[in-house]
């Protein structure tokens, strides 16, 4: 008599008993069955739909009292995930990628994990919850409430996935990219959940690795731009660039930076034509004095570009032809945000910001009383920070991912708004071919 066929969760993974060949697995000899990553339990059952199936111990899912209301294209977006129960979606900052998840919820009423990278999206998703009549587990900030539907960081989801991995039968991860890096992609790998969704503004990592998704999370089902919903959804917004000259002195400076840069390129043998070639330049400036050099030089270059005085005048102007407006200015580095603070007067987030002054200046942001914030990086992603009409780019990175971002906080639909998006660029510098790359997150 044939032996039985049987299933089981076994710390991240998936055992199969009672064969000894199957798609997807490898023989384990230590335990005598075949053994999988726990992210191919639904291929796995679909090969196997007589086998014991022990896998999933969901815990127990509370009554949903609420019902969730979706935007035309937000339902689009719902109807093109459910048909296949996995799979990532792909909408711009503002769109309101988490009703769309909240809806999920509603609609399959199954043990949920959502997975989000800051502390502060913690919370949000917790407050969302309520809609629904839901109160979530925390896992992450301090906290480590386990309930049927729980919200946990990247962080506190790599140290505990092998134990949750079969407890949710749906799982969210949101900002999906970030689970693409390495390490956080073991979480993926971890999770049994047979429903799995992805949701991100941006889909592509400058590394590439986003493609390590598609088999864990399942493709994208649904993608619309900025450009899409604008004038409906979305407010209309123009895109400006304004170039600026460095001074005579920042562009001694650059020429200096630029042509060490290039001879220890050139004594490297090392050309750079993407991401990968410069990944390598960084591995080897840990052991060869040379390539520390060129990485050095890169370095300066990009903040003399970056933190051109003249910036500083062009913001100058920009501000006072949007003196009633709301206004958001991005920066790269610390040390630009806190000089337009203190010359401008204007309240200022960073990561090194509390929470409790974080809060008090959004909300004074929200109601009016500030009109202007200057931040670096903190508000690019995570964040639901108050509507506003402009937003100044003094600095970033070539990221159509933070380009998104960024010009999503002031895209929130309001009756007559038009948002614009200022980049203030210093010209004869590779920002300008920073700001083409980045730009091209529009074209999609």
């Amino acid at each position: 008599m044939s032996k039985a066929v049987r299933m089981r969760y076994d710390r991240g993974t998936i055992l199969v008993e009672g064969l000894d060949k199957l798609p997807h697995c490898r023989w384990d000899g230590r335990v005598g069955a075949l053994r999988a990553p726990a992210f191919r339990y639904p291929e796995i059952k679909e090969l196997l739909p007589h086998a014991i199936d022990e896998v999933m111990d969901p815990l127990p899912m509370p009554e949903v009292r609420g019902r969730i209301e979706l935007k035309p294209f937000q339902m689009e977006a719902f109807n093109s995930w459910i048909e296949k129960g996995r799979g990532i979606i792909v909408l711009p900052t503002g769109a309101g990628k988490t009703y769309i998840a909240l809806k999920a919820i509603e609609r399959l009423r199954k043990s949920t994990l959502i997975i989000v990278p800051t502390i502060p999206l913690l919370n949000q998703w917790s407050d969302l919850l309520t809609k629904l009549g839901i109160e979530a587990g925390i896992i992450g900030g301090g906290k480590s409430e386990l309930r049927p539907v729980t919200v946990i960081t990247y962080d506190s989801a790599y140290l505990r996935s092998d134990e949750l991995g079969n407890k949710f039968e749906l799982v969210v991860f949101d900002e999906v990219h970030h689970l693409a890096a390495a390490g956080y992609i073991e979480i993926g790998e971890s999770l049994a959940s047979p429903y799995r969704m992805g949701l991100t503004a941006t889909l592509e990592r400058e590394d590439g690795r986003h493609s390590l998704l598609f088999p864990i999370v399942g493709g994208v089902v649904y993608r619309i731009g900025p450009k899409e919903l604008a004038g409906t959804h979305l407010s209309e917004f123009d895109t400006v660039r304004i170039g600026v000259e460095l001074s005579e002195e920042e562009r001694a400076e650059y020429d200096k930076c630029l042509r060490e840069y290039r001879e220890a390129l050139r004594d490297l043998k090392l050309r750079i034509t993407g991401m990968e070639d410069f990944m390598k330049l960084i591995r080897m400036s840990s052991s060869n004095p040379t390539a520390r050099k060129a990485l050095l030089a890169w370095h300066r270059m990009r903040k003399i570009a970056l933190n051109s005085r003249s910036k500083l005048d062009t913001l100058q102007s920009l501000l006072e032809s949007h003196k009633d407006d709301k206004v958001i200015i991005f920066t790269e580095f610390n040390e630009m945000a806190e000089e337009i603070s203190r010359r401008f007067l204007i309240p200022l987030i960073t990561h090194r910001t509390d929470k409790k002054e974080r809060k008090e200046v959004l909300d004074a942001f929200r109601v009016g009383s500030v009109t202007k914030i200057v931040t670096s990086k903190v508000l690019d992603e995570g964040l639901d920070v108050p509507d506003a009409r402009v937003g100044i780019i003094l600095g970033g990175t070539g990221s159509r991912r933070e380009f998104v971002q960024r010009l999503g906080r002031i895209l929130r639909k309001r009756e007559g708004k038009r948002a614009v998006l200022y980049e203030v660029i210093s010209r004869g510098t590779s920002e300008v071919r920073v700001s083409r790359r980045r730009r091209k997150a529009l074209q999609r």
